[in-house]
């Protein structure tokens, strides 16, 4: 407790303050021979090395009374240290809580359970175990500090129960029962909702129907609070809920047999619909609640959430979750406005149930704010997140929840900080990976000062043949990203363009909350970090041209120029900031930016520049400067056909005629009741009719030479962004061919007739491909006609906006499920969810569809 940080350090050891002031204190005097003697004898070494460097050998009088009596530490304290390092390893918590049990130190069990809970609140099981160990009558008061604490926010019938139990053996007394009967209405307006809560409705009932009388009046109050509780019991979906309206019949027709027709005939409809809603509920919570693991010990097992990985079944138990709470929200009870208390307690329940089960998935916990939110209940929604955010402290969702919530309510101070503790721990994450990366790779080595640097990154090709005068003079910032530049990985690069999504949140609200001076100050701050990615630079320089209407075109020059310092060698950013030069008009910079990078790049990777500027000169260029730009073109790519570039300047806004009309793209899809393989043909005379048209050298004559051109061509697919539109699947061979390389200032991104240049040549490389191999592989005879029809019928694939799923995740779930027997009878389905009559309808939590709303996948 709170004197153990005195008597102990973070790992549990003894700390040594009085045998280092010894130490200290010794320095000062010289020691007698005798005492030189004695240590000589015991280490000869040790004092003759401390000698001669000039040391007091006072140094060693203290080691051998400081190793001597220390003990090595215990399986508890390392075991301990280890859950510190890595806290979420449910089995190690597990084999904890073992070992302090067997040790029967109840200091011990104290510090065990409290890092338990710390790091897993609400677990009802380890509270259990945690209060047995203070039932003792000696101990009561302690138990009952526990039971404030854990009582609060807690969902679970068995702790309730628990507490219930030790609410009756302390009140023993027939005076007591007023304290006993407050103890069962305060667990059952917590937990009464529950389907598990029977158990506690029927020992209250019990309890009232044990009650002495002496008096009529007491008799009449007795029977009266009884069909309360009664009345109360089997409206609601209890496991026991077909018992109690047993009892509750054979009670009203004890009493009177009159008033019981009336009052079942009243309650029937309630009961019938808690009796359907119960059936219902069990299928729900059948997959959501599966039988914990058998106990390595006698002591019940502690259920703790493992850390996701969001495999095939992890992400089915969400979609199970997520299923069942909006059913939930639904108001499957049918609650009425006047019971819309009711409604709400008894999705605040489900809520917290949920959130500690699945606790270390943001969603659940973003559907909880939602809800709680939509009801009016402002501080517990941000009370929600808070606790969200401390289960998962890199969650994306919640902290930019949060940061928003705190933003309508003008905590600007409460912003700023959670940006810097979300930066702060991405931070140590890509520290971290980075350096799982230099060890698994090699790739990376260490400097006298710990600094990585790289063993195997070319300099920056900016600085090769540059023309003069068009990039400042200031290398320095170059020079220090060119020493500290993360190395190259995949998933690092993932990390970090995820880390710069926060950079680029954290400056659009210091602009729009604040203003430009602030967000300046959170850019500064952003350009320090040498983890943030070229996004940043890329966003700060829009958000200066777009809200600065004085110089703010300068001032996002500048900041470009500042980034392609440290990016020059990303063809991603020099698209954007060539771009961003076009868009506003400034040509003689563009061109000027165009000849300084394209001879920086490989022609592989060069590709997209080309592309970029041939479509800038096709549209607001002479015609001599478009063809001295394919002439150039041609030089560096010799085996593109002619063809490709001339369609290419007579394209607008996707629609390309040649491709469609003299080249038969339009005409290849077949007609409805059109023969395939008629268009297949066709097709390929067409094809050998545009191979004729181009020189020979720009035709690739064998097959070698034909599979030559594939990586150059995945490469340039691959290197293109979102400035050319994210890389789709296969088309069919005869759909129509897609949209492809469109800039969004070519033209609204809405409109699609035909493929843009660069979509064309590949849609045709494609084709011609697929053609190609048919005819080499003598594969078997096109479709029958039939089929042919039906596959003709068939929408674009572009055209489908629903969910999509992983063909493996489905074969999963089909290689697991469990068939009946077809001897056994079917399970008729479950009735649809009744309409909601009352309240407002429950929010909309279907998976994420990515930016656009399409085609995205919620993991």
């Amino acid at each position: 407790m709170s004197e153990l940080p005195v008597i102990r350090n973070d790992n549990g050891t003894p700390t040594e303050h009085n045998s280092q002031e010894t130490s200290y204190n010794g320095d000062k005097t010289q020691p007698t021979e005798d005492i030189l003697n004695a240590l000589n004898a015991l280490n000869p070494k040790a004092i003759m090395e401390a000698t001669q460097n000039g040391h007091e050998p006072a140094l060693a009088q203290d080691d051998t009374p400081q190793d001597t009596p220390m003990d090595p530490p215990s399986e508890w304290h390392v075991l301990r240290d280890k859950l510190r390092e890595h806290p979420h390893d449910p089995e190690g918590w597990n084999h904890l809580v073992d070992i302090a049990e067997n040790s029967g130190d109840l200091e011990q069990v104290k510090q065990t359970y409290e890092a338990l809970l710390e790091t897993y609140p609400n677990t009802s099981s380890a509270q259990i175990a945690y209060l047995n160990h203070f039932l003792s009558p000696g101990l009561f008061q302690y138990a009952e500090e526990l039971f404030k604490r854990f009582l609060r926010t807690s969902p679970s019938v068995d702790l309730w129960k628990f507490y219930i139990t030790y609410v009756r053996r302390v009140n023993t007394s027939p005076t007591s029962r007023e304290a006993v009967s407050r103890a069962y209405e305060f667990a059952l307006n917590r937990i009464g909702q529950d389907k598990d809560s029977g158990e506690i409705w029927y020992d209250y009932i019990q309890f009232l129907k044990a009650g002495e009388t002496n008096t009529t009046w007491e008799e009449q109050q007795k029977m009266d609070a009884l069909r309360k509780v009664y009345h109360r019991a089997v409206q609601i979906p209890l496991e026991n809920v077909e018992k109690l309206w047993s009892e509750l019949e054979t009670f009203e027709n004890g009493l009177n047999k009159i008033t019981a027709k009336k009052f079942m005939s009243d309650l029937s409809p309630s009961h019938m619909q808690a009796r359907t809603v119960l059936r219902q509920l069990q299928r729900h919570l059948g997959p959501l609640f599966p039988p914990p693991p058998p106990s390595s010990s006698s002591r019940p097992p502690i259920h703790l959430p493992p850390a996701p990985t969001f495999n095939a079944a992890e992400r089915a138990l969400v979609g199970a979750w997520k299923t069942y709470l909006k059913w939930e929200e639904n108001n499957p009870l049918e609650f009425e406005e006047k019971d819309k208390a009711t409604l709400v307690s008894r999705v605040q329940l489900v809520y917290r149930k949920a959130v500690i089960r699945m606790r270390y998935y943001s969603e659940i916990w973003y559907m909880a704010f939602v809800w709680t939110n939509s009801i009016g209940k402002q501080e517990e929604a941000l009370n929600i997140l808070k606790a969200g955010m401390e289960a998962n402290p890199t969650s994306f969702l919640l902290h930019f929840a949060y940061a928003e919530m705190q933003e309508s309510r003008k905590e600007h101070t409460e912003v700023h900080a959670t940006f810097d503790k979300l930066i702060d721990r991405l931070h140590v994450q890509l520290e971290e990976l980075e350096a799982r990366v230099n060890s698994a790779t090699s790739s990376f080595s260490s400097d006298v000062t710990g600094r990585s640097v790289a063993t195997s990154v070319p300099n920056s090709t900016i600085s090769g043949p540059i023309e003069p005068g068009t990039v400042s003079n200031n290398s320095s910032f170059a020079t220090q990203s060119a020493d500290e530049k993360p190395p190259k990985s995949k998933e690092l690069q993932e990390r970090r363009s995820e880390y710069g999504l926060v950079w680029i949140m954290y400056i659009r609200y210091a602009r729009r909350a604040h203003d430009l001076k602030t967000f300046r100050a959170v850019f500064a701050k952003a350009r320090k970090d040498r983890w943030t990615p070229w996004e940043v630079y890329e966003a700060a320089a829009l958000m200066e041209y777009h809200c600065n209407k004085d110089g703010g075109l300068g001032v996002a020059c500048r900041i470009f120029e500042k980034g392609l310092e440290s990016f020059g060698d990303e063809i991603e950013f020099v698209l954007r900031y060539l771009g961003f030069l076009i868009s506003v008009n400034d040509d003689n910079n563009a061109r000027a930016l165009f000849e300084r990078v394209i001879t920086a790049f490989s022609p592989e990777r060069a590709r997209p520049l080309w592309e970029r500027w041939a479509r800038y000169e096709y549209q607001f260029g002479d015609l001599e400067a478009a063809q001295k730009l394919e002439k150039r073109i041609a030089e560096v790519y010799p085996t593109d056909p002619p063809i490709k570039r001339f369609a290419q300047r007579h394209t607008y806004l996707g629609t390309d005629a040649i491709a469609a009309r003299d080249l038969g793209f339009a005409m290849a899809k077949p007609a409805a009741g059109g023969n395939t393989a008629t268009s297949v043909a066709s097709l390929e005379r067409r094809t050998e009719s545009f191979q004729s048209m181009a020189p020979a050298s720009h035709v690739p004559q064998t097959q070698t030479s034909k599979r030559h051109s594939t990586p150059d061509l995945k490469r340039r697919e691959d290197s293109v962004k979102p400035d050319f539109g994210p890389p789709s699947k296969r088309q069919r061979p005869l759909s129509p061919p897609r949209e492809r390389d469109r800039d969004r200032s070519d033209g609204p991104p809405h409109r699609r007739r035909f493929a843009s240049p660069a979509g064309w040549e590949k849609e045709r490389d494609r084709e011609l491909g697929h053609l190609k191999r048919e005819r080499d592989e003598d594969k078997p005879s096109p479709l029958p006609t039939v089929l042919s029809w039906f596959v003709g019928q068939l929408p674009n694939p572009a055209t489908f906006d629903g969910p999509i799923f992983r063909v493996d995740d489905l074969m999963t779930l089909f290689r697991n499920a469990v068939i009946p027997s077809v001897t056994r009878r079917a399970t008729p389905p479950p009735p649809p969810p009744p309409p909601r009559t009352a309240g407002r309808p429950p929010p909309d939590y279907g998976p994420y569809q990515g930016p656009g709303g399409r085609g995205g996948r919620r993991y």
